[in-house]
């Protein structure tokens, strides 16, 4: 997977260029995501994500993430419908601030506001404007303190996950899909956290993990790989 994934057309946001620019079916269209079958969550969410999708760890870029397994199979999202809604009742981060994302600048030191130029839901006769008078709207205001604190718990969870690594907590997952009517594949290239290995940390670092929240996280994350049988039922429920 990519970090941007459904971002078909990523530029920096311009008053200028996209002074016209409105926002429409905020919310209601979720098409763009149909064929993506995983985003990366960050570790605050892992405590509503584990109800619904299975949480684990990939290779995205060079970097360990943790992700929402979102489908089985390449470009399968089994929570977008035909009519493009979301079938679930929590929708991940990485999903809601589509289409605006936060980018690095050239430097290196500073982000900047993007949108997705691709995104169908842009138009400049309907919908929400993105400025009024060369200032923002309170959707783009909304928007901007979303990513920011996307980006601050995303930060925390790199760190999270650094941790995992540098304990050596992660391991590959084992684990068989039979689908009806295929021939039975495993799920490969992806890793979950060792419990056996997390029981025997030192006191200390499991200290650590106890006092940060992020002991929390990785029950919520070993919980939620029951949620596979869920992504097999709608598999077999023609939920494709």
């Amino acid at each position: 997977m990519t970090t941007l994934l459904f971002y078909e057309n990523p530029v920096a946001l311009n008053k200028q260029r996209h002074k016209a620019l409105r926002l429409k079916n905020r919310g209601e269209d979720y098409g763009f995501a149909a064929n993506t079958n995983s985003v990366i969550l960050a570790g605050v969410e892992f405590s509503e994500a584990a109800r619904e999708y299975p949480i684990v760890f990939a290779n995205a870029g060079g970097h360990i993430v943790p992700v929402a397994l979102l489908g089985l199979k390449s470009a399968q999202n089994l929570f977008v419908k035909e009519d493009a809604r979301w079938d679930a009742r929590y929708i991940p981060a990485f999903v809601r601030r589509y289409p605006f994302v936060l980018a690095e600048t050239e430097s290196g030191r500073d982000r900047m506001v993007c949108i997705d130029e691709g995104f169908s839901g842009f138009d400049e006769e309907n919908g929400e404007p993105l400025f009024e008078n060369d200032e923002p709207t309170p959707l783009l205001k909304q928007a901007m303190d979303f990513l920011e604190e996307y980006q601050k718990q995303y930060a925390r969870t790199e760190i999270f996950v650094k941790k995992l690594v540098e304990l050596e907590l992660l391991k590959s997952l084992n684990a068989k899909v039979e689908l009806a009517n295929e021939a039975p594949f495993g799920l490969t290239g992806l890793m979950v956290v060792d419990e056996q290995k997390l029981l025997r940390l030192p006191d200390d670092q499991a200290l650590t993990f106890f006092k940060s929240g992020e002991l929390a996280w990785v029950y919520c994350h070993l919980m939620s790989l029951g949620c596979l049988s869920l992504l097999l039922e709608r598999v077999n429920k023609g939920e494709s």
